[in-house]
């Protein structure tokens, strides 16, 4: 069992799905999470990086965080901007940023060829193609909510300076 991250049906002649196995998907999205809390300033930004990271198998089960495009919390009003952050963080995150707080040494060709092809989903991925519905879900906070889906404040793990979600440090939970 792995995990799968693709497209809305209409892409598939644009950009081959990524199958990931579970180790490398935890890799993936760790590198992610770590290179968007270094480079995330506004809470929208923080927001996005904390919906990655609620994507921790560790807590959630392996073989259970793929996902689609249009299942990321994405805004029609702030769409550009969520675009260009997500295609920093990914460029960022290929590059190598922040990889030293990983107690241990990715497979950086592999990687770094799903952060690049996940880049091109993200580049191939418009405006039109947002759905609402999923932001709106995601962001609702309940009043008297003791384990909200975005932590109120956006704190961030103290050994490893990154956004926790509701489930805590992502880089911590997998034991690094």
């Amino acid at each position: 069992m792995g995990n799968t991250i693709s497209l809305p049906v209409k892409f598939n002649d644009a950009v081959e799905p990524i199958s990931m196995s579970n180790g490398l998907t935890s890799v993936f999205i760790e590198v992610l999470v770590i290179s968007g809390s270094i480079l995330a300033n506004t809470d929208r930004e923080k927001e996005l990086i904390i919906w990655l990271a609620q994507r921790d198998q560790s807590v959630v089960g392996i073989g259970t965080v793929g996902f689609d495009i249009d299942e990321m919390p994405w805004t029609v009003n702030s769409f550009a901007s969520e675009k260009d952050f997500k295609l920093r963080t990914i460029s960022h995150a290929a590059k190598g940023l922040g990889w030293e707080k990983l107690s241990y040494e990715p497979h950086q060709d592999r990687v770094v060829h799903g952060l690049k092809q996940f880049g091109s989903m993200i580049q191939a991925f418009d405006q039109e193609d947002v759905n609402m519905n999923n932001y709106i879900e995601w962001s609702e906070i309940e009043e008297g909510d003791d384990n909200p889906t975005i932590p109120r404040g956006y704190p961030k793990c103290e050994q490893h300076n990154i956004y926790l979600s509701c489930h805590g440090c992502i880089i911590c939970n997998n034991g690094s």
